[in-house]
């Protein structure tokens, strides 16, 4: 598996930029790649997205409809998001085990920080007495795997006051910042959840 780390990038460049890597992994062209990085604001709508669960929209903050599972969710500044480019086919042909797997890639990367994460039944993502702490939405094309998971390092948490997060009311949404009591460090964060990606997934080929 290779880490790549983009930076902060626009979510539409980079959903191009998935787009064309799936492809080669289809081909064979390219071994496993995670991608890693920070969006500007913008909310994103997964294919059971309900848009009543837009409930505001700030103007610095682009709404753009995705292909990923699940409800709407935010993404933004001090947030990691995570793109694996993987292939199942080669790894294990299991999509309930995948989001499983990366929640427990997830898990493990927090526990590096002194942060007891778990997850909560009925519900994808990871969470912390609670409230989620990093949400996963995931589509799958011939078991290569695109969009990913969204880890709240050190977002501005009031953005998630604009939508119904995930499609669920009764939850609140937390961060590392906010849990630690002081800002992690993002390539700290990085490197952790990098580690523990590369430990859990291991391909064939």
């Amino acid at each position: 598996m290779v880490t790549k780390d983009l930076g902060t990038i626009g979510y539409e460049e980079a959903w191009a930029l998935q787009q064309q890597l799936v492809e080669q992994r289809k081909a064979r062209q390219i071994p496993d790649i995670l991608l890693l990085l920070e969006h500007p604001h913008v909310f994103t709508l997964g294919r059971n997205a309900r848009r009543e669960h837009l409930l505001a929209r700030p103007p610095e903050v682009e709404v753009h409809q995705t292909n990923r599972g699940g409800d709407i969710t935010y993404h933004g500044p001090g947030q990691l998001v995570g793109y694996p480019i993987f292939d199942l086919g080669a790894i294990r042909k299991d999509v309930v085990w995948y989001v499983r797997w990366i929640e427990e890639a997830l898990i493990r990367a927090l526990a590096e920080f002194g942060i007891e994460a778990g997850r909560n039944r009925g519900y994808t993502g990871v969470w912390v007495k609670g409230e989620k702490v990093a949400a996963i939405g995931v589509h799958i094309s011939r078991w290569v795997t695109s969009h990913g998971f969204a880890l709240n390092v050190a977002p501005e948490l009031r953005y998630f006051e604009c939508i119904v997060p995930c499609g669920i009311r009764q939850a609140g949404v937390t961060s590392m910042e906010r849990l630690l009591g002081r800002r992690p460090e993002m390539p700290a964060v990085k490197q952790a959840v990098a580690r523990q990606f590369a430990a859990l997934f291991t391909t064939r080929d």
